[in-house]
Protein backbone atom coordinates (compact mmCIF):
# COMPACT_ATOMS: atom_id res chain seq x y z
CA UNK A 1 0.00 0.00 0.00
CA UNK A 2 1.27 3.33 -1.09
CA UNK A 3 -0.23 6.46 1.20
CA UNK A 4 0.43 9.59 -0.18
CA UNK A 5 0.57 12.00 3.01
CA UNK A 6 -0.29 15.85 1.87
CA UNK A 7 1.93 18.27 3.25
CA UNK A 8 -0.01 21.49 3.60
CA UNK A 9 3.63 23.39 4.50
CA UNK A 10 2.80 23.88 8.16
CA UNK A 11 3.95 21.22 10.91
CA UNK A 12 5.90 18.26 10.96
CA UNK A 13 4.66 15.11 9.31
CA UNK A 14 7.77 13.03 11.11
CA UNK A 15 5.45 11.31 13.65
CA UNK A 16 2.50 10.41 11.22
CA UNK A 17 4.74 9.25 8.29
CA UNK A 18 6.63 6.99 10.36
CA UNK A 19 3.40 5.70 12.44
CA UNK A 20 2.79 4.57 9.11
CA UNK A 21 5.34 3.41 7.86
CA UNK A 22 5.60 0.67 11.32
CA UNK A 23 2.00 -0.21 10.49
CA UNK A 24 2.70 -1.69 7.15
CA UNK A 25 2.55 1.13 4.56
CA UNK A 26 4.85 3.03 2.14
CA UNK A 27 4.86 6.34 2.62
CA UNK A 28 5.62 9.48 -0.03
CA UNK A 29 4.98 12.89 1.04
CA UNK A 30 3.33 15.12 -1.17
CA UNK A 31 3.82 19.35 -1.49
CA UNK A 32 2.31 19.62 -4.67
CA UNK A 33 -1.16 18.51 -3.73
CA UNK A 34 -1.91 18.45 -7.67
CA UNK A 35 0.07 14.98 -6.90
CA UNK A 36 -2.80 13.63 -4.65
CA UNK A 37 -4.99 13.17 -8.10
CA UNK A 38 -2.96 9.85 -8.65
CA UNK A 39 -2.84 8.72 -5.20
CA UNK A 40 -3.46 5.38 -4.43
CA UNK A 41 -4.39 5.98 -0.86
CA UNK A 42 -4.73 9.67 0.55
CA UNK A 43 -3.83 10.87 4.42
CA UNK A 44 -4.68 14.14 5.27
CA UNK A 45 -2.92 14.90 8.62
CA UNK A 46 -3.75 16.89 11.47
CA UNK A 47 -1.40 20.31 11.52
CA UNK A 48 -2.53 23.31 10.87
CA UNK A 49 -5.87 25.57 11.14
CA UNK A 50 -8.49 25.19 8.80
CA UNK A 51 -7.53 27.87 5.84
CA UNK A 52 -3.99 26.72 6.01
CA UNK A 53 -4.69 23.05 3.92
CA UNK A 54 -7.47 24.21 1.98
CA UNK A 55 -5.39 27.15 0.48
CA UNK A 56 -3.18 24.42 -0.92
CA UNK A 57 -5.73 21.87 -1.99
CA UNK A 58 -8.85 24.22 -3.09
CA UNK A 59 -6.97 24.41 -6.77
CA UNK A 60 -7.74 20.56 -6.72
CA UNK A 61 -11.02 20.46 -4.69
CA UNK A 62 -13.52 19.11 -6.98
CA UNK A 63 -11.05 16.35 -8.73
CA UNK A 64 -9.95 15.13 -5.12
CA UNK A 65 -13.90 15.10 -3.81
CA UNK A 66 -14.89 12.77 -7.06
CA UNK A 67 -11.94 10.62 -6.40
CA UNK A 68 -13.11 10.26 -2.82
CA UNK A 69 -16.69 9.49 -4.40
CA UNK A 70 -15.62 7.45 -6.86
CA UNK A 71 -13.73 5.56 -3.77
CA UNK A 72 -9.97 6.26 -3.32
CA UNK A 73 -9.02 5.04 0.59
CA UNK A 74 -8.06 8.35 2.50
CA UNK A 75 -7.88 9.17 6.36
CA UNK A 76 -8.42 12.41 7.36
CA UNK A 77 -6.72 13.03 11.27
CA UNK A 78 -7.74 16.13 13.24
CA UNK A 79 -7.78 18.92 11.01
CA UNK A 80 -7.39 16.81 8.34
CA UNK A 81 -10.45 15.41 9.00
CA UNK A 82 -12.25 18.82 9.73
CA UNK A 83 -11.62 19.50 5.52
CA UNK A 84 -13.43 16.88 4.51
CA UNK A 85 -16.61 18.93 5.56
CA UNK A 86 -18.20 21.99 3.95
CA UNK A 87 -16.67 24.18 5.54
CA UNK A 88 -15.50 25.77 9.60
CA UNK A 89 -16.01 28.48 11.95
CA UNK A 90 -12.43 27.97 12.57
CA UNK A 91 -11.97 29.33 8.72
CA UNK A 92 -13.70 31.59 5.99
CA UNK A 93 -12.73 28.89 2.99
CA UNK A 94 -14.84 26.04 1.91
CA UNK A 95 -13.96 22.35 2.84
CA UNK A 96 -13.45 19.60 0.34
CA UNK A 97 -17.35 18.84 1.11
CA UNK A 98 -17.10 15.15 0.98
CA UNK A 99 -19.13 14.66 3.74
CA UNK A 100 -22.14 16.92 4.81
CA UNK A 101 -21.91 19.17 7.66
CA UNK A 102 -19.87 22.12 9.16
CA UNK A 103 -16.83 21.81 11.49
CA UNK A 104 -17.93 24.06 14.90
CA UNK A 105 -16.26 25.41 18.10
CA UNK A 106 -16.12 23.11 21.07
CA UNK A 107 -18.86 24.48 23.50
CA UNK A 108 -16.60 23.83 26.58
CA UNK A 109 -14.74 25.24 29.65
CA UNK A 110 -11.66 23.65 28.82
CA UNK A 111 -10.55 24.29 25.56
CA UNK A 112 -8.94 23.41 23.77
CA UNK A 113 -9.50 19.66 24.37
CA UNK A 114 -6.07 18.03 24.93
CA UNK A 115 -5.48 14.89 26.43
CA UNK A 116 -6.91 11.17 26.35
CA UNK A 117 -10.28 10.19 26.07
CA UNK A 118 -12.03 7.00 24.91
CA UNK A 119 -13.72 6.50 22.03
CA UNK A 120 -16.85 4.39 21.58
CA UNK A 121 -16.92 2.38 18.19
CA UNK A 122 -17.80 -0.98 17.32
CA UNK A 123 -16.82 0.20 13.53
CA UNK A 124 -14.21 -2.69 12.25
CA UNK A 125 -11.08 -0.17 11.81
CA UNK A 126 -11.38 -0.59 15.71
CA UNK A 127 -11.02 -4.21 15.94
CA UNK A 128 -8.36 -5.55 18.27
CA UNK A 129 -8.23 -2.26 20.02
CA UNK A 130 -8.55 -3.33 23.93
CA UNK A 131 -8.01 0.24 24.97
CA UNK A 132 -10.24 2.58 23.22
CA UNK A 133 -8.17 5.76 24.70
CA UNK A 134 -6.97 7.98 22.11
CA UNK A 135 -5.11 11.54 22.29
CA UNK A 136 -6.68 14.36 21.24
CA UNK A 137 -5.82 17.71 20.58
CA UNK A 138 -8.37 19.94 19.44
CA UNK A 139 -10.41 23.42 19.48
CA UNK A 140 -13.21 22.69 17.21
CA UNK A 141 -15.67 19.46 16.17
CA UNK A 142 -17.47 18.19 13.20
CA UNK A 143 -21.07 18.15 13.64
CA UNK A 144 -22.31 16.14 10.17
CA UNK A 145 -25.74 16.44 8.82
CA UNK A 146 -25.80 13.04 6.98
CA UNK A 147 -25.31 9.51 8.16
CA UNK A 148 -21.23 9.39 8.56
CA UNK A 149 -20.80 9.26 12.39
CA UNK A 150 -18.71 5.94 13.38
CA UNK A 151 -17.98 6.71 16.83
CA UNK A 152 -18.30 9.09 19.96
CA UNK A 153 -16.35 10.63 22.59
CA UNK A 154 -17.58 12.31 26.10
CA UNK A 155 -15.92 15.64 27.16
CA UNK A 156 -16.79 17.65 29.58
CA UNK A 157 -20.71 17.60 29.88
CA UNK A 158 -21.18 16.93 25.61
CA UNK A 159 -20.96 13.87 23.18
CA UNK A 160 -18.55 14.53 20.22
CA UNK A 161 -18.58 12.76 17.34
CA UNK A 162 -14.51 11.65 16.83
CA UNK A 163 -14.73 9.03 14.06
CA UNK A 164 -16.47 9.08 10.62
CA UNK A 165 -16.48 7.12 7.93
CA UNK A 166 -18.52 7.47 4.45
CA UNK A 167 -17.32 4.62 1.73
CA UNK A 168 -14.03 4.11 1.92
CA UNK A 169 -13.01 7.49 3.33
CA UNK A 170 -12.29 7.57 7.35
CA UNK A 171 -12.13 10.80 9.46
CA UNK A 172 -11.18 10.65 13.27
CA UNK A 173 -10.92 13.83 15.74
CA UNK A 174 -7.72 11.90 17.59
CA UNK A 175 -4.54 12.00 16.62
CA UNK A 176 -3.36 7.96 16.23
CA UNK A 177 -0.19 8.48 15.40
CA UNK A 178 0.00 10.31 19.56
CA UNK A 179 -1.97 7.43 20.83
CA UNK A 180 0.43 4.48 21.13
CA UNK A 181 -0.39 0.92 20.68
CA UNK A 182 -4.04 2.08 20.33
CA UNK A 183 -3.39 3.99 17.38
CA UNK A 184 -0.80 2.04 15.98
CA UNK A 185 -3.70 -0.79 15.77
CA UNK A 186 -5.97 2.15 14.53
CA UNK A 187 -3.68 2.65 11.47
CA UNK A 188 -2.89 -0.96 10.45
CA UNK A 189 -6.87 -1.22 10.82
CA UNK A 190 -6.58 1.60 8.32
CA UNK A 191 -4.03 0.24 5.94
CA UNK A 192 -5.68 -3.20 5.68
CA UNK A 193 -9.23 -1.40 5.07
CA UNK A 194 -7.79 0.66 2.36
CA UNK A 195 -5.95 -2.66 0.33
CA UNK A 196 -8.97 -4.55 0.90
CA UNK A 197 -10.74 -1.38 -1.54
CA UNK A 198 -8.46 -1.96 -4.51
Amino acid sequence: MLISLADYGVGNLHSIKKALENSGASVTIVRDMKELLDAECIVFPGVGAFDRPMEKILPYRDEIGSMLKAGTPALGICIGMHILFEGSEEGVSEGIGFMDGFVKKLKCERIPHMGWNSVDSDDPVMRNIESKAFYFAHSYHAEPSESVTAGKTSYENIMIDSLFRKGNVYGCQFHPEKSSYSGMTFLKNFIDHAEDSL
